[in-house]
């Protein structure tokens, strides 16, 4: 029988590390579960509370940011447990001049979402009604 990986981690080469890990700590309740120096710098491991050893986001200091044209939709997806959460994270980013993507539902699987932007360029995608994560109806029909 073959034996497939598990994705375990994204990792993103971030040109103001500081300003990222507090944005994924404010916006996705993302916490530092380790931290190292590489070559004189840090390198930060942020994950979910709970998760550290399920998936996580590695930070690396150095980058020289993410410049994401608007036509592109590649984005980081976090789940929300409700349609007003969606607009409370909207509303937050709004106030902080970094909100991407207007709310917006779209057809299942899509649901509810707005997209935001981190501190280096990077749609960050929070959502509603999708099947994985809080607030999943439970259906699963969207799979071939």
């Amino acid at each position: 029988m073959a034996t497939f990986p598990a994705m375990t981690h994204i990792a993103l080469h971030v040109e103001d590390l500081q300003a990222c890990i507090d944005f994924y700590a404010a916006y996705c309740g993302m916490k530092v579960c380790h931290r190292r120096e590489e070559d004189g710098k840090s390198v930060v491991w942020m994950a979910e509370p709970g998760k550290e050893k399920v998936f996580i986001l590695v930070l690396i200091p150095g980058g020289p940011g993410h410049k994401q044209q608007e036509t592109d939709f590649s984005h980081l997806g976090f789940a929300m447990e409700s349609e007003q959460a969606v607009n409370d994270i909207a509303d937050k980013a709004r106030e902080a001049g970094c909100l991407w993507w207007e709310p917006k539902s779209r057809p299942y699987p899509v649901g509810y979402y707005c997209g935001v932007r981190d501190p280096d360029g990077h749609a960050v995608e929070f959502s509603y009604g999708q099947p994985l994560g809080p607030g999943a109806p439970g259906r699963m029909d969207w799979e071939l």
